[in-house]
């Protein structure tokens, strides 16, 4: 039943709770259940395809649990006796012009069977399921659709609706429904069981009917430079088309709304930094930079000169950097950010460097002492004039040492703290800190960067992210549209090319060679990796069929590699058991490391040339692009062998063949955003919020994407606060959900 007109509000607009509409009150509370609750919410989920006379809506093959909502027509109607229990079901076979559906009915067979004589047009919605090839629907919703003549609607059946062998009733609701599919052109939208694709759409009739013209957020001009429609007909056209050419506009107008959307909101947060206080750190001659870059073995390339320079650029304002480092494995990128730390201690502030675990933290640590050498030996007998101290803090320090590495820092004493997310405890005080490196970001909240950015005491320091994963362009622009953005794309000379194969998990011919192969490099002086899925110890978990490190080191220590020292690593041993682990895999006393993940990002050991990855279809690509960057980084080429279970034709194969294909991540960071889907990348990773992204292409569309970056740098440099520009500030609100905006803001 509709709501009476005396208790709705006439005119609508987007902010308007649905509630307040002509809605039907039960249909309101179905839509909460999509998180839609105001007309612009509604307006905002638009279809996910459409249906034309003649066409179905399905263009792939459902799987096995997909909702799946088709239109065709009745082939065949049949009421067939029940095998196990007494009593008749009825089977109507379906056909979109495509492919044919089965459909079981297994209430009120007799009376369902006159509602689907053969020709009559169905809309048919529910849970696939698959037998003998068959798709099949059981006691799915449906709606019967009038024909192209518009014959009256014959009824509808929801599973919540009451019907017996009388008949169906429906209501007015329903023939509205039936009849708005004589259009050529009908939306079929994201159902669920709860809430199918022609009540989504009677919702959105109802409030276009009554809602108030869009200011639009952008001008004429605007527009007609871009060739786009208003953002009142692309709301219209992609809920009612009356052509391809409607929707082709309609999403050419929303795609963009998109991108301005995103756009502006990170262009406000790139403004409003650049209006806080910083230590400007010119270059010091002679300072420690200039040391460190003079005692250097080998030439910088022509790539870290030029990032060099940029940071540079940004560190000598009095305005905080926010930057990108990203690069390939193994291109420099610690090198380049601990030349521009020691630009900024040469200025007498401090830096720390936030990793994501102890083991990475730890590697941090031995890197910048091993780099710096007497330089990092501040306040020692013997130290070079002008020399810093390095210190580590993490969560399992002892509390002596603890209490003397948080006195260095609060006094100033240390010029270079590494650390984990201990760095971010309420007792943890800077005395000048002046820059944050941030190492694989992706691991931390976007609260505890915050947290740490708030050290500086009187100004905001220089902030650095460093990340090894390839990022796309445009997943960039959008992702960290907040921040420059600089990249490390050449290696280093002498670094050695890696070969990667995949080797099929069941061919014990191949799986022998894989640990010959291993025992090869070992007898040549170098080390291998085995790398691992889980770690084995899972209490009351059934047998899994993937490889544990626990149960692969007691394998390979008494079987294949039972001459070796081996020995394991993974993220639940003890801290010190874990530094013990990596001190003597790194001075070359074990032969093989066993381990999980927990190697990925950061590890850095020469002599190791040969990476196992056992069950690697259970990585993505880019981790297996990350792991395999910890070989081949001495003198010797490395070798990356990615053990699998998948089959041929596979999708997961497909993922490893691409990885053994290249080893330019770029290229993989590509690869790994076509596979898995796009989703929106402010979203559930983020916010755990739903998609709100719904035309914006992160693989096609980085001009849309550059140009709506262009435009809001442009208004917020003029407006940070949108008050002279409101429609675009009502189009951030409506398409960037609440959480998604809350980490916009604290990106």
């Amino acid at each position: 039943m509709a709501r009476d007109d005396d208790q709705r509000i006439a005119v609508i607009t987007y902010g308007t709770e649905l509630s307040q509409t002509r809605i039907e009150p039960a249909l309101v509370g179905k839509l909460a259940g999509l998180e839609l609750r105001t007309v612009g919410d509604l307006l905002r989920y638009v279809p996910r395809r459409y249906v034309r006379h003649g066409q179905s809506g399905a263009d792939e093959l459902p799987a096995e649990g997909d909702y799946l909502t088709v239109v065709g027509q009745v082939m065949r109607t049949e009421v067939v006796p029940m095998k196990k229990r007494s009593g008749r079901f009825l089977k109507v076979q379906v056909s979109d012009g495509q492919r044919t559906y089965s459909a079981s009915f297994f209430n009120s067979a007799k009376w369902m069977a006159g509602k689907f004589p053969a020709g009559t047009r169905v809309v048919l919605a529910g849970t696939v399921k698959i037998f003998r090839g068959q798709i099949q629907l059981s006691h799915p919703d449906w709606l019967i659709l009038p024909d192209n003549g518009g014959d009256r609607v014959v009824g509808s059946g929801m599973l919540t609706d009451m019907y017996d062998e009388e008949g169906f009733t429906g209501g007015d609701e329903s023939a509205e429904d039936a009849n708005s599919y004589l259009r050529e052109i009908v939306p079929m939208y994201p159902a669920t069981k709860d809430v199918q694709t022609w009540q989504i759409w009677r919702a959105v009739r109802t409030v276009l009917k009554d809602l108030a013209p869009i200011p639009d957020a952008l001008s004429e001009q605007q527009r007609r430079d871009r060739g786009l429609i208003t953002s009142d007909e692309a709301i219209t056209r992609i809920h009612l088309p009356e052509s391809q050419q409607d929707i082709d506009d309609a999403a050419a107008r929303l795609k963009f709304d998109e991108a301005l959307a995103v756009q502006t909101a990170l262009a406000q947060n790139r403004v409003a930094a650049g209006t806080e206080s910083a230590h400007a750190c010119p270059h010091v001659p002679g300072g420690l930079e200039d040391q460190l870059a003079a005692a250097l073995p080998f030439e910088l390339t022509a790539g870290q000169r030029r990032v060099i320079d940029e940071i540079g650029a940004d560190i000598g304002t009095e305005h905080p950097m926010n930057r990108l480092l990203q690069g390939e494995v193994g291109s420099g990128k610690t090198l380049v950010s601990l030349l521009a730390m020691l630009r900024v201690v040469d200025n007498g502030h401090q830096c720390a460097i936030l990793a994501p675990t102890e083991v990475l933290a730890a590697q941090h640590y031995r890197t910048v002492m091993t780099m710096l050498g007497d330089l990092a030996r501040g306040g020692e007998l013997g130290a070079p004039d002008g020399a810093t101290s390095a210190v580590l803090l993490t969560g399992s320090m002892k509390t002596a040492g603890k209490k003397q590495t948080l006195l260095d820092i609060v006094t100033g004493q240390a010029g270079i703290v590494v650390g984990t997310h201990a760095l971010l405890e309420d007792n943890v005080d800077f005395f000048d800190l002046g820059m944050v490196v941030v190492d694989e970001q992706h691991r931390f909240g976007v609260e505890q960067r915050d947290v740490l950015r708030a050290k500086g005491r009187l100004n905001r320091p220089h902030f650095l992210v460093m990340t090894a994963t390839p990022i796309p362009r445009t997943v960039a622009m959008i992702t960290f549209g907040d921040l420059e953005t600089s990249a490390l794309t050449e290696l280093p000379r002498g670094r050695q090319p890696i070969a990667t194969s995949v080797v099929p998990m069941g061919k014990q011919a191949w799986m022998r060679r894989v640990w010959e192969r291993s025992r090869e490099e070992i007898d040549a002086g170098r080390q291998v990796y085995v790398v691992c899925p889980r770690i084995g110890d899972e209490k009351n978990e059934p047998e899994q069929e993937m490889a544990a490190v626990l149960d692969t080191w007691q394998e390979l220590s008494t079987g294949e590699l039972a001459d070796y020292r081996v020995d394991y690593l993974h993220g639940r041993l003890p801290a010190d058991e874990k530094n013990e682990v990596m001190d003597r895999f790194s001075a070359g006393e074990l032969d093989v490391l066993v381990a999980t993940t927990v190697i990925e990002v950061g590890v850095d050991v020469p002599n190791a040339t040969t990476m196992v990855i056992m069950n690697a279809e259970r990585f993505g690509v880019s981790q297996l692009h990350q792991l395999r960057g910890r070989v081949g980084r001495g003198a010797h080429a490395g070798l990356c062998l990615l053990v699998t279970a998948a089959g041929e034709g596979s999708n997961a194969r497909a993922r490893l063949d691409a990885v053994a294909a290249t080893n330019d991540g770029f290229e993989l960071a590509r690869v790994d955003l076509m596979q898995r889907r796009e989703g929106d990348v402010l979203g559930a990773a983020q916010s755990g919020g739903a998609s709100s992204l719904h035309f914006l292409s992160l693989l096609d569309d980085a001009d849309v994407i550059a140009d709506a970056r262009e435009l809001a740098t442009a208004i917020v440099t003029d407006d940070l606060t949108l008050i002279s520009h409101p429609a675009l500030a009502d189009l951030v609100d409506s398409i960037l959900l609440p959480s998604k905006v809350g980490y916009l803001e604290k990106s």
